[in-house]
């Protein structure tokens, strides 16, 4: 049943025909899966899958200064960014705490596209437009269509469907493309751990681009196989691993915090003293030595001191590439070390762990 309180997708009808299961997200009525979760998420581990996207925030800021002054508001350095490229960035507040996480492209010398969560985008947008110069900030999602093609045959399915603009494209670069009488802005950026693309696109060749996209093979996948994806290369996700309680060097993202150009930007002083601090936590991964399910929730137990509660999964699942129960959780720094031994606690059984490196799965490069 339909729920007038969420906003659909642009291209609502084509998941309709292509059998999605919808399920509220952040405001939206979310695709969550099309053939299942583990179906949808080998395909992308193996071949290619395409995520709408849609529901993240675009927003765009330009002119000469566009970039001082989201430098003002972002941990990264994006002056040093040259244009036609993409970086991972936070905002956070005065105190350090991440009140999200965004991604940043700089399009061209003087214009800027930035991603925000849709679950913080009303006041992800508001910092951004008060930091923006005067009259130099717009917010696109509604007008826009995002799509995520995603896996080892991304790049051959990407170079089908956008020509030979999209060939020479590197890891972490962005460019805009002429197709089909529009432009479409493409990246080689995801949250999958996989090779592939997001592309940009209005809402009219939004619908066709997918289309095109299909044509050449690529299965449509879902939230549900987005979020055991992400889980898998230790992505976090703000709400569940970060959020405006927690700071980036905890959560081993400090490599989004630039500190030494002197730059102003909010929660910069904080973020300093934080730095020079070791942290008390560190955001770890665990994993199951055979197949079980964890959870976002669940408690994480030291067995060495007669089972006493040392942390809560942020994020859990079973892993399908793995075929473990994998999760993470801010650990004591004394326990976060990969081969540290501990327990979650299952519905009162106590189910082995073990801390291992961060990701838990890295694609061959």
């Amino acid at each position: 049943m339909t729920n007038p309180a969420l906003r659909r997708l642009a291209l609502h009808d084509r998941h309709e025909r292509a059998d999605a299961r919808f399920a509220p997200f952040a405001g939206w009525e979310m695709p969550l899966q099309y053939e299942g979760i583990v179906v949808e998420h080998q395909a992308v581990r193996e071949s290619a899958g395409i995520f709408d996207v849609s529901h993240l925030a675009r927003a765009w800021t330009w002119g000469l200064d566009a970039g001082s002054h989201l430098r003002s508001v972002s941990t990264y350095n994006v002056l040093r960014m040259a244009a036609g490229t993409a970086h991972y960035s936070l905002y956070c507040n005065e105190a350090g705490g991440i009140d999200d996480d965004i991604f940043i492209y700089r399009v061209s010398e003087d214009r800027w596209l930035v991603v925000h969560n849709a679950a913080n985008a009303e006041a992800d947008y508001r910092r951004f437009a008060a930091a923006a110069p005067p009259g130099g900030a717009e917010e696109v999602t509604a007008a826009t269509v995002m799509l995520a093609v995603q896996g080892p045959a991304a790049r051959v399915a990407l170079r089908s469907v956008l020509g030979p603009g999209f060939a020479g494209l590197d890891e972490h670069h962005c460019c805009e493309i002429d197709w089909r009488g529009g432009t479409v802005l493409v990246a080689r950026t995801g949250y999958t751990g996989e090779d592939g693309a997001e592309c940009i696109a209005d809402s009219e060749r939004g619908g066709a681009l997918w289309d095109a996209f299909l044509a050449e093979g690529v299965k449509p996948a879902g939230l549900g196989a987005r979020d055991t994806l992400r889980l898998e290369a230790a992505l976090p996700l703000h709400g569940r691993d970060i959020d405006a309680t927690t700071n980036p060097f905890e959560a081993g993202l400090g490599w989004a915090v630039s500190l030494g150009d002197g730059e102003p930007f909010t929660g910069r002083d904080a973020l300093a003293r934080l730095k020079a601090e070791p942290p008390s936590r560190r955001l770890a991964c665990l994993q199951t030595p055979a197949r079980a399910v964890l959870r976002a929730g669940y408690t994480v137990v030291d067995p060495a001191r007669g089972g006493e509660a040392v942390a809560t999964l942020t994020s859990g699942a079973f892993s399908p590439t793995l075929r473990k129960g994998i999760g993470m959780a801010y650990l004591p720094v004394g326990l976060a070390a990969a081969g540290t031994q501990l327990a979650i606690d299952i519905r009162g059984q106590a189910v082995a762990v073990q801390v291992v490196p961060r990701p838990f799965y890295q694609r061959k490069k």
